[in-house]
């Protein structure tokens, strides 16, 4: 099977696998607008930016690290052995040291004791499946990942519609539900909900665990971290840029709204979804073949190649999705109250391309084993997310907040384009990535604060757009098509 042909059919079987999870997110926003009071749904996005928080601090790296060091070492058995007795070490410390300063954690977090128990479990059982799902991806089992992805988000979201819909509804008539259906619960159901599904996910991923051996490689895991350690950096900053924000607004806007406000910002956030779900579906197929064409003979090309159609389609949707935003805004927040933060919409979307770009030019300190540069570049745009957040919350609201995203993660794709060229140069087709972009953004702009529901005019710039990429690039699409038939 030719190599474009195989990247793309994993992006696509591993991109279903994981951006379904994530799409569960944007699913349940219907019905999470509909149940949950705004202030509520603030409630839950605050406890949402210390999970994600966490997720990546008890990851710190180490599934990168895997698959660097899976593709370069000769005994693979040696590599997993490691890297998973290690992520079991680390999450048995945690749950013990959760548990033990429980207090003072729920004392800082003002996370109510009982969701703050569940979460705990949570993050436990999502970071010991980190290995296992590594494995299955590296060893090319996109149809076991998928299933096991796919149960996880049907368990989530079966428990949320029963707890958050039916549950209040069966609690009338049947003295059973009524035992267990609490008023003024539904935070809580959705963390119950949470908790079973990752339970339930670990459950099935036993039979990698019952293969362990009680194997570990000191020297190999010295080197795994001073591997990992940059990426748990560059991580934490990502997830600073990502989620802070709202940590920031509850504590800078007045008491009385600021909740509310961080209900309808996260809920108009979430629209933003459909750029971060493309990036990570292209990018959870695409980092497995850069590391295992790292030493192909021309890997630069082929990178260059994949960043200037991730552009393409990312512009595309782009310009289609703020198009189409009216139509989309009431069928996934049915809820009139929540849509005065709908302008921050096309800010989030573009600074979620910004990231895909930046997830893709960052190959070069991943292949060079540079990954320090990751932490410097992300930790510029952490450092940027907290003074923006800090300078413009005050003045703008939640405004402010989604253009300090935008500022952090287009300045993060500039650096590390820039710096890359001195440690890793890479021939990207720039004229046209910035030509499309360009093009893509400006049809975008007019489309949402000009042409706004003129779906004439709007499809009209689709059909342009499209018509633009045909012209340019139909030559070298139609040879690619053609090397990949030659090659089966």
């Amino acid at each position: 099977m030719g190599i474009y042909k195989q990247l793309f059919q994993n992006t696509f079987l591993y991109g279903v696998a994981s951006v379904v999870p994530r799409m569960l997110s944007v699913i349940l926003v219907p019905l999470y607008t509909d149940v949950l009071k705004s202030a509520s749904f603030g409630d839950y996005a605050i406890i949402f930016t210390y999970f994600v928080i966490f997720n990546v601090i008890l990851a710190y790296g180490m599934e990168t690290a895997f698959f660097r060091f899976y593709n370069k070492e000769t005994d693979k058995s040696k590599v997993t052995q490691t890297a998973n007795w290690s992520i079991i070490t680390t999450t048995f410390l945690f749950v013990i040291l959760g548990f033990s300063f429980f207090d003072a954690v729920q004392s800082f977090t003002r996370i109510e004791p009982e969701i703050l128990k569940l979460i705990i479990w949570i993050l436990a059982f999502d970071a010991l499946a980190i290995i296992p799902f590594a494995w299955l991806r590296a060893n090319s089992k996109p149809l076991q990942f998928a299933v096991i992805k796919i149960i996880n988000v049907g368990i989530n979201l079966g428990l949320n519609v029963f707890l958050l819909i039916y549950l209040p509804k069966l609690a009338k008539h049947f003295p059973f539900f009524e035992s267990i259906y609490f008023p003024e619960y539904e935070v809580h159901y959705i963390f119950w909900s949470n908790f079973i599904a990752s339970g339930f996910t670990l459950l099935l991923l036993s039979g990698f665990f019952q293969k362990m051996k009680l194997s570990f490689n000191w020297q190999l895991w010295k080197a795994m971290m001073k591997y990992a350690l940059p990426v748990l950096v560059a991580g934490v900053a990502f997830s600073i840029n990502e989620v802070i924000d709202r940590l920031f607004l509850e504590r800078l806007l007045p008491a009385d709204i600021a909740k509310e406000q961080i209900g309808i910002y996260s809920a108009c956030y979430k629209l933003g979804m459909f750029m971060t779900l493309f990036a990570t579906a292209f990018r959870l197929g695409i980092e497995p073949f850069f590391f295992s064409h790292a030493t192909s003979r021309n890997p630069k090309k082929a990178y260059a190649l994949i960043t200037k159609y991730f552009v393409i389609v990312g512009s595309a949707i782009l310009l289609v999705v703020l198009v189409f935003i009216d139509p989309l805004k009431e069928l996934f927040i049915r809820n009139e109250s929540y849509w005065e933060a709908m302008k921050i919409v096309p800010i989030i979307l573009l600074a979620n391309l910004f990231l895909g770009i930046y997830h893709n030019l960052s190959v070069w300190y991943k292949i060079t084993d540079k990954t320090r540069f990751g932490a410097y570049i992300s930790s510029f745009g952490a450092v940027s997310t907290i003074v923006l957040n800090l300078w413009l919350i005050p003045i703008i609201g939640y405004v402010g907040s989604a253009a300090a995203t935008l500022f952090a993660y287009s300045s993060m794709a500039i650096l590390s384009y820039f710096i890359g060229k001195k440690h890793y140069a890479v021939p990207y087709a720039m004229s046209k990535i910035i030509a499309y972009l360009g093009v893509s953004i400006l049809f975008s702009v007019l489309s949402f604060y000009v042409f706004r529901e003129n779906y004439f005019i709007g499809i009209g710039f689709i059909l342009a757009f499209v018509s633009l990429i045909y012209v340019f690039e139909k030559q070298e699409l139609f040879a690619l098509i053609n090397k990949d038939k030659n090659e089966n």
